[in-house]
């Protein structure tokens, strides 16, 4: 008898403990630690949220903690996500992902706004990350915005750029930035800025000695970017930004991804790790590829220069 009532006991239960509760049923949160607000990083934020809240997750909760630029208090956060077990870890710059990264190999992942997850040491490969790590990638297209420049200032050869040096992010760019440069006959002058407060002296450094000024997708620099404006038009240097979101604050041109739809694409590869249709170690970091091209033209007035009409009609954005 016992025996009967044992296998009818597991007849009504097996179904229960083999089926799943849909992600958008159950309750599930989500750490998100982001390294310092700035339009950009805040946009990706908003992207990622809205991309879960369209989807359909109705038990959600988003714990959000910003690092004002500080790096401990990164850290501090990365152990509190570690340590309340949260479900996923979204994490906005590469000094974020990197913390949260060394205290964790079993909550996953996903990074965004990172420009090179492998130097980064985030990923084993862009193709295949191999741990509990994969994302986004803000790469800019070095090749596409030197040419951009070159449609409006033909006769530059002097490039001045300003990052953190301890931003594996911007290291990176100005790498790229130089190869590219160097194709195109360019010299580039290199000015930098460990806080956002150095910012104003490193652009200041740079005047007489560039035709214009490209700022890289560099956290410290972005932040404090009016700063930079105000030194380019005080002295009629053209400034152009990666980021459409700068062009706003006074860059006169980018040519750059979206990061609010980075965001959402990032929230469609949370979802797919959060119902268990994909393996994180086998998801490869996704790269946007459609892109917008902003243009400020009373900026470029300011600045000395006059955009061209061809560039007008092509514009994503015209900043007014």
């Amino acid at each position: 008898m016992r025996t009967v009532l044992a296998i009818l006991l597991c007849l009504l239960l097996c179904p229960l403990s083999g089926s799943i509760t849909p992600a958008s049923e159950r309750t599930i949160h989500i750490g998100i630690s982001q390294i310092v607000e700035h339009p950009a990083l805040d946009a990706t934020r908003k992207g990622f949220i809205e991309d879960l809240q369209d989807s359909g997750y109705k038990n959600i909760n988003f714990n959000y903690k910003n690092a004002q630029n500080n790096r401990a208090v990164s850290g501090q956060i990365a152990r509190t996500f570690v340590g309340d077990k949260v479900n996923l870890i979204f994490a906005i710059s590469t000094p974020s992902s990197q913390d949260v990264a060394a205290l964790t190999k079993e909550i996953p992942i996903l990074f965004c706004a990172v420009t090179d997850p492998v130097a980064a040491g985030l990923v084993k490969s862009l193709e295949a990350p191999g741990g509990n790590v994969s994302g986004t990638t803000d790469r800019s297209p070095v090749a596409q915005q030197l040419d951009l420049i070159g449609k409006v200032l033909p006769a530059a050869k002097r490039l001045g750029t300003i990052y953190n040096a301890g931003e594996t992010n911007s290291v990176s760019s100005v790498r790229e930035i130089k190869a590219e440069a160097a194709k195109r006959g360019m010299s580039v002058v290199e000015a930098t800025a460990a806080s956002s407060s150095a910012v104003k002296m490193a652009v200041e450094s740079l005047v007489g000695k560039v035709d214009f000024i490209h700022i890289p997708t560099d956290n410290t620099v972005v932040l404090a970017f009016e700063s930079v404006v105000k030194v380019c038009r005080d002295n009629k240097i053209p400034l152009f930004a990666a980021d459409v979101d700068s062009v706003s604050r006074g860059a006169i041109a980018a040519l750059a991804v979206d990061y609010y739809r980075m965001g959402r694409q990032t929230g469609a590869m949370a979802r797919r790790v959060l119902e268990g249709k994909a393996k994180i170690s086998e998801m490869p970091v996704e790269f946007q590829k459609e892109l917008l091209l902003y243009l400020n033209p009373r900026q470029a007035e300011l600045m000395g220069v006059k955009l061209p009409d061809t560039l007008l009609k092509e514009a994503a954005k015209i900043i007014q």
